[in-house]
């Protein structure tokens, strides 16, 4: 290994990611959506139910100002809404509307596209074996 870069692996991982991101959001981008936008109807429809914002916070790891901004631009685009928390009527949750159903289903058509576009020159064992690699690395919970 060449010493001239202090961590190779770790800035080949960095650019492989950040080219990965970018061709994930100009997929998503097909549809109307970024991957922040995604993320959000994404667990709103995992959930199966309406979410409190802090809960949703929670859920996409980010900061509750934050969420309420994102849900703030997703009710603009008529992707959610508020909706009021028949237990308990300080919490608002946010509710996928039908056009934001819509629109996560077509986003995860598109990124499912664009993932296997990313990783066609891997073969089955190689894909495998990243996966792996990749869940290592995280710490445990």
């Amino acid at each position: 290994m060449n010493n001239a870069s202090p961590a190779p692996l770790a800035f080949l991982m960095l650019g492989a990611v950040h080219e990965m991101e970018a061709q994930l959001e100009s997929a998503l981008g097909q549809a109307g959506l970024s991957l922040a936008k995604f993320g959000v109807l994404a667990k709103l429809a995992e959930a199966g139910e309406p979410l409190a914002l802090g809960c949703l916070a929670d859920r996409c790891s980010c900061v509750r100002s934050n969420m309420t901004q994102l849900v703030d631009r997703l009710e603009a685009d008529r992707l959610v809404e508020r909706v009021d928390d028949p237990n308990d009527r300080r919490s608002i949750k946010a509710s996928l509307t039908p056009e934001g159903r819509r629109r996560h289903e077509d986003g995860a058509r598109l990124l499912a596209e664009a993932e296997r576009t990313v990783f066609a020159r891997l073969a089955d064992p190689e894909r495998a074996t990243l996966g792996h690699l990749l869940r290592s690395l995280k710490p445990a919970d």
